[in-house]
């Protein structure tokens, strides 16, 4: 069931990136950068992003690091297609899908489409748990630290204050 609350407050959507496992790139930086590059191609307008972020691997620390980071897109494309057109992405940098919270290549995932709040099959927006790990939060909070969250009512940056998951995240780059 959709329902659609406050799309005043903020229209854009807001998706997460992440790696660990850089492949033919030099650093996950690198192989998030080409991800970047690749959106326009798939009808994702970037009009701002963070800085990259490192946070040991959860929730197996001994897995190599993550580098994360958020972009702000506009687009004219439903939520459903964006979704395709994320995994369209990942699957171009050889992300394979296993066990759940394997290292990968690149993870791309929608937080928060406008202020949408939507549970189907396959979808459910807001993410159910970005809310609760700071390497997703604090990069949000870098760039839009205002942003609402939509079933919460808090902002980015309250969020980021309060995450209980990956709190050894630190900016290695500020935003673009």
């Amino acid at each position: 069931m959709s329902e659609n609350i406050n799309t005043k407050n903020e229209p854009a959507v807001v998706v997460a990136l992440g790696c660990n496992l850089p492949g033919a790139y030099p650093s996950g930086a690198a192989l998030l950068e080409a991800a970047l590059a690749m959106f326009a191609t798939e009808g994702l307008t970037v009009t701002v992003r963070s800085g990259w972020w490192r946070s040991a691997a959860w929730p197996d620390p001994t897995a190599p690091a993550y580098t994360n980071g958020v972009a702000i897109v506009e687009t004219t494309l439903s939520p459903r297609a964006v979704l395709e057109a994320l995994n369209r992405i990942e699957r171009a940098f050889g992300r394979e899908r296993g066990e759940v919270n394997a290292a990968r290549t690149l993870d791309l995932d929608i937080v928060a489409f406008g202020q949408l709040i939507l549970d189907e099959p396959g979808l459910t927006l807001p993410h159910p748990r970005a809310h609760e790990r700071l390497f997703v939060m604090g990069p949000l909070a870098q760039v839009r630290p205002a942003w609402r969250h939509p079933r919460r009512d808090r902002s980015a940056a309250e969020l980021a204050t309060a995450a209980t998951v990956g709190l050894d995240a630190r900016p290695i780059t500020p935003s673009a």
